[in-house]
């Protein structure tokens, strides 16, 4: 077999990301009733395995390998047999014993052949210098317990330690990304045949470490569609091309946002400044009149208008192409007021902060907005906790987009972007929690929806790019200044190397 093997700093071999059942209709699949094939499989799987964890510790000289009794286990077995003949030592735990005929049985036999199995007890991966978790698959779906949750427990424990789970974390819920109790946090993850959404959100991407994917040969069937597809960089090049040369600001978009009561005007400057930094042509700004001229001094380049009444709100409305609303709007009567204008307008809007606030309080369903909520406002829109939406963040999102119609930004590590489909973005890193990094996506997706047209896009695919931007700018931020201390305005500053990708697939 030819394995195509990614990690996913580098283009992605397949964008599809599927869910644990999904990925075990896609090994039937491959083995496909054929005798030996899921063995074979299983040696391409650790083969591929053992390569990436020499590539990353080429002189290692020892590995211990925790094996469950499943196909997980399998690999486990395959891995060290394979680091065996390459002269490393090899030290096998396990926990449990392989169903007799299985894949998972014959590989453990092929170990024997050449190595010693020993029962796994607390202590024995004292002193490891590579570990690999080989305990349990996509399958789990309850609470670890018992001597797999010592197991784990001791991995996590070998602090120097490089652990590499093959598949995915024992432990992480393969389709949400959440913990099931416990769960093994790995330097490295390789995962086969499909890519398990659940390494890509919730506490996935903390996890799993550096994710690697081999599709070890086997195409994924058409009859099979994916539970969503992946956000990669190299999208930007066709969704953000060069400007043709006899471009004017007209063309760019005209971007209002509407926000910041008195006291709150610094998360709708941030919206503003990261619009105009995104490539909008225009961008007004709908606040209070209290500071509106302070704040024209700060960004003469941003329009901002002192607005105290609807009708002083509805003829900037009426120029715009779309309208965002909610950084710093406050829930008294003035935001209220404002929103409700927002509402009853007929243009494209983007809702955030405090206006997904007053959403919450009455809920409506629109086709042509979108709406940007962190787990917290999600909840509230939904009427549950931020531990539920956490719990299942691929079901939040679904439900959102069903309650309130449009397309839904669910942010957090992994932001999910919904309407008829899901997408998933890979990037971003904690440097961007911090207040006022939410305020720059909303002007971010703003201004990317207002220069759709410009750029031959569609609604969905300008948020995706929208996200994927400000991931991006976050990541460059963080790698110019770090990420304890990055600031919204380091990632605004950020902006305009990711707008405008290169030729060659790098940055300006």
């Amino acid at each position: 077999m030819t394995a195509a093997l990614a990690s996913d700093a580098a283009i992605a071999p397949t964008r599809a990301l599927y869910s644990a059942a999904q990925t075990r209709e896609l090994d039937r699949l491959a083995i496909g009733g054929r005798a030996g094939a899921g063995y074979a499989l299983m040696q391409a799987a650790a083969a591929a395995a053992w390569r990436a964890l020499r590539d990353r510790r080429p002189e290692l000289r020892r590995v211990d390998v925790v094996c469950g009794p499943g196909n997980n286990g399998g690999d486990g077995y395959e891995l060290a047999r394979l680091a065996w003949q390459d002269g490393v030592e090899a030290r096998v735990w396990a926990i449990g014993t392989p169903a007799a005929g299985t894949e998972a049985d014959q590989a453990c036999a092929a170990w024997q052949a050449v190595g010693h199995v020993g029962a796994y007890e607390p202590g024995v991966l004292d002193g490891a210098d590579a570990i690999v978790d080989a305990l349990y698959g996509t399958g789990l779906s309850r609470p670890v317990e018992g001597l797999a949750a010592e197991a784990i427990a001791d991995i996590r424990a070998q602090r120097h330690a490089y652990v590499m789970s093959i598949d995915i974390p024992s432990g992480l819920h393969a389709d949400t990304g959440r913990v099931l109790g416990m769960a093994v946090m790995a330097n490295l993850t390789i995962s086969f045949i499909g890519r398990k959404i659940g390494l890509y959100t919730g506490l996935g991407p903390e996890y799993a470490g550096e994710r690697l994917f081999d599709d070890l040969g086997v195409a994924a069937p058409s009859e099979i569609g994916p539970l969503a597809t992946l956000l990669n960089q190299d999208d930007l090049l066709r969704w953000l091309p060069p400007r043709r040369r006899g471009a004017h600001k007209g063309d760019n978009g005209f971007v209002l946002l509407i926000g910041g009561d008195r006291g709150y005007a610094g998360a709708i400057v941030l919206a503003a400044r990261a619009a105009l930094r995104s490539g909008s042509g225009r961008v007004a700004v709908a606040t209070r009149s209290a500071h509106a001229s302070a704040l024209v001094a700060g960004q003469p380049e941003v329009m901002f208008r002192g607005v105290e009444s609807v009708d002083e709100l509805l003829p900037l409305m009426a120029q715009a192409d779309v309208v965002a609303i909610g950084p710093g709007l406050g829930r008294e009567a003035w935001g209220r007021a404002m929103w409700s204008a927002a509402l009853a307008s007929s243009r494209p809007l983007v809702v955030d902060a405090d206006a997904l606030n007053l959403l919450a309080e009455q809920a409506q369903h629109r086709d042509d907005w979108v709406l940007t909520p962190h787990p917290g406002e999600a909840a509230r829109l939904l009427q549950t906790t931020v531990a539920a939406v956490e719990a299942d963040r691929i079901s939040a999102t679904r439900a959102l987009v069903a309650r309130y119609g449009g397309t839904v930004v669910l942010k957090g590590a992994g932001s999910l972007i919904g309407d008829r489909s899901l997408a998933v973005c890979p990037y971003g890193n904690p440097g961007m929690a911090v207040g006022g990094a939410g305020d720059v996506l909303t002007g971010i997706v703003a201004s990317v929806m207002a220069q759709a047209e410009a750029l031959s896009m569609d609604v969905v695919s300008a948020v995706r790019c929208a996200v994927l931007v400000h991931a991006l700018a976050g990541d460059r931020a963080a790698q110019q200044i770090g990420e304890r201390g990055q600031l919204p305005s380091d990632l605004i500053d950020a902006l305009p190397a990711i707008v405008n990708p290169c030729a060659d697939g790098g940055r300006v």
